[in-house]
């Protein structure tokens, strides 16, 4: 399907579609079947194929979650670069276990930036991309980008997200699973019978605690900047209703994804994160937020030291994780922008 973006009378063109894999073998065994990606292009190709982007979703998000960013006046400008989007394995709309007959126990970042290069190179005829750029779980797409096709990546923008998920994160995510695998709906191995809406409640409220800082809930931007008039209310529609929309076996697939999540899962770099790290040619941006509670500037501090190519630019602000998608937050925009525009064109 084509249609067109609009922003201040500027026009671009806007493409949707879902690329077919067949039998996806996966990175950590078995097979996802008949895989698919839901994709969507923004802007124009140019001749030369050297204006790609790509944009991979992040966390339960899809591609209309992230558009708010891209504009000629926004972060990534359609008129100058050729922008996929393609939707992560889990979110509802790529394959994912709400719309696949059988699901794998587990699906990497492996496995999607495997799929994401054939829709670039099959559909599109894109062999080296300008930049991908990414947030969050989007950010581990674009380190493993790096790490898998060193050669075919110019550049990262790691937005709040690292190389490898790190022990404290991960326990994060352990509370998560935890709270999805006790609901009685679920099936013990992937799925459930039925949409667990007490498990997702508690899942919400957990997510809130960790999502945006000790000090923005000090600062009351739950009620003056998300305009909630009370906690409960933030918490019920922040956070429970955003998670509820997705189907619970979606979110603990992804979570899996993330989970897992590391560079060095391969046999060319045996585990080692710094040998990973180093073999990563592109030019790296790294912009953690100074107050994100499981991303933490401490882990891309860490791994700055063993990229050839990289820079780190802590974001100055108090809404924790969420300072990497800040579409209701615009002077963080206004940073991340201002930084990636000259990243991109440098």
């Amino acid at each position: 399907m084509t249609a067109s973006g609009t922003e201040s009378g500027m026009t671009w063109p806007v493409r949707d579609g879902v690329f077919l894999l067949g039998d996806l073998p996966l990175h950590r065994g078995g097979t996802l079947v008949d895989a698919r990606i839901a994709w969507r292009a923004h802007g124009t190709l140019a001749p030369a194929r050297d204006n790609a982007v790509l944009f991979p979703t992040a966390f339960g998000a899809h591609p209309s979650d992230l558009e708010w960013l891209i504009g000629p006046q926004g972060i990534l400008d359609p008129t100058r670069w050729f922008i996929v989007i393609p939707g992560m394995f889990g979110n509802g709309l790529s394959s994912s276990p709400s719309n696949s007959a059988a699901w794998p126990r587990l699906v990497t970042h492996w496995d999607n930036v495997a799929a994401q290069r054939r829709l670039l190179t099959e559909l599109f005829g894109i062999d080296r991309l300008h930049a991908v750029y990414g947030n969050s779980m989007g950010a581990q797409q674009a380190y493993h980008w790096g790490a898998a096709y060193p050669q075919d990546v110019a550049r990262i923008v790691a937005i709040c997200g690292s190389a490898r998920t790190s022990v404290h994160n991960r326990v994060f995510l352990a509370g998560l699973m935890a709270t999805l695998e006790a609901a009685p709906e679920y099936d013990g191995t992937a799925l459930f019978r039925a949409q667990p809406h007490a498990a997702l409640r508690a899942f919400g409220r957990i997510y809130a605690g960790w999502w945006l800082s000790q000090d923005f809930y000090r600062a009351g931007l739950h009620l003056s900047a998300l305009n909630a008039p009370d906690l409960d209310t933030f918490m019920r529609v922040d956070a429970e209703d955003r998670f509820s929309r997705r189907a619970a076996a979606d979110l603990l697939a992804q979570l899996r994804t993330w989970n897992a999540a590391d560079i060095a899962d391969h046999p060319r770099h045996g585990g080692d994160l710094s040998r990973a790290l180093a073999a990563i040619e592109a030019r790296v941006l790294l912009l953690p937020c100074e107050t994100d509670l499981y991303f933490r500037v401490a882990d891309n501090a860490a791994e700055l030291a063993h990229l050839k190519h990289g820079t780190l630019t802590p974001i100055p602000s108090i809404w924790g994780h969420r300072a990497g998608n800040p579409a209701a937050n615009p002077e963080d925009a206004a940073f991340i922008r201002r930084e990636v525009r000259a990243f991109l064109e440098d």
